[in-house]
């Protein structure tokens, strides 16, 4: 049934980009200063989680490439790389100078200098999840590199420029901004159709499973690409040549607890204690929840970062806030 796994796969950068042609122009023209020898904008890129932004943006980067031959480009995830080390490693690794970098010894100033003294040929790079840094002020110094152009992304303009110094958002605030909505049901139902034709067997999957998938997902392409992908799976282990009703039914739930799961997994040690929190409590109030928490661990964050991260949780569904201020309790989402 599947003639091309790769389509499935959460980083899969397709030829076209359905249904964000005016984002993609709009980051494309952010970035279209390099093509004459100028520095690029600073793009903010907004939206809910499932919405395509870092594909739009991974995109928009590969056509970019494909047009200045001596750019160099590459994507970090904040969420996995919240640290400065992790973050200034990840650069450094895209062009090759992290033969003698030890994680144990080498100081964070040493990776800056490295980063700012490398060939001054235009990096794109393409920080995904940037409200995630556990020091937000290092944005400050990448924009410092002249030849160092960051697309980032993040899910709520508000919270990502609650969590910057004054320093980082005066410099941020007249950046182009890129926002996506939710996709509706048909977006959806496009986008899995250009990925069957591309990675199916022809006829084996029906447009009406697509569009099952489609109103499952609630307007989150990564959902719908993994209800896919489950549900085409399960067809194959049975040696089915098409996808059935029960595929898709089985798979919706199935694909919902994986991309929970992985939220989970992919959470700081701070968060998962802030989540296991919550978790153990059933309903809590912010305060009882950080009175739990920072005797839970050895240096706990502020009040204000734990705020953080639970805005975070509820915007990854992780987790649902009830009330407003005072009268707020939090509950994880089953």
């Amino acid at each position: 049934m599947i003639t091309n796994a790769r389509v499935l796969q959460e980083d899969f950068v397709p030829r076209d980009v359905e249904h964000r042609h005016a984002e993609t122009e709009r980051l494309s023209a952010a970035l279209s200063p390099l093509l004459e020898g100028e520095p690029a904008e600073t793009p903010l890129v907004f939206g809910p989680t499932g919405a395509g932004k870092t594909c739009v943006a991974r995109y928009t980067v590969e056509r970019l490439r494909e047009q200045l031959l001596d750019v160099r480009a590459t994507y970090v995830n904040c969420w996995t790389e919240h640290t400065r080390f992790g973050v200034l490693y990840t650069l450094l690794e895209a062009v090759g100078q992290t033969a003698d970098v030890h994680r144990q010894s080498t100081p964070h100033d040493a990776l800056l200098r490295r980063v700012r003294e490398r060939d001054g040929a235009p990096f794109v790079v393409v920080l995904d999840e940037v409200d995630q840094l556990d020091e937000p002020d290092l944005l400050y110094e990448l924009l410092g590199v002249s030849h160092l152009h960051p697309i980032l992304i993040a899910n709520r303009e508000t919270d990502f420029f609650a969590g910057l110094d004054d320093r980082v958002a005066s410099r941020l605030r007249a950046g182009p901004r890129v926002r996506f909505d939710s996709y509706g049901d048909d977006d959806l139902v496009a986008i899995l159709d250009a990925r069957v034709e591309r990675g199916f067997e022809p006829g084996s999957v029906d447009r009406e499973h697509l569009a099952t998938i489609a109103d499952a997902a609630a307007g989150d392409a990564r959902v719908a690409i993994r209800i896919l992908r489950t549900a085409a799976r399960t067809a194959e282990a049975e040696g089915a040549a098409r996808l059935t009703d029960d595929h898709v039914e089985t798979a919706i739930p199935e694909a919902r607890a994986s991309i929970k799961q992985r939220t989970v997994d992919a959470l700081t040690p701070h968060q998962q204690e802030v989540y296991a929190v919550v978790a153990d409590a059933g309903e809590i109030a912010p305060g009882d929840l950080y009175e739990r928490y920072a005797a839970r661990v050895d240096e706990p964050k502020s009040r204000r970062t734990v705020r953080k991260y639970l805005s975070k949780m509820d915007q990854y569904n992780l987790i649902d806030a009830h009330g407003e201020k005072r009268g707020r309790t939090y509950e994880v989402v089953e």
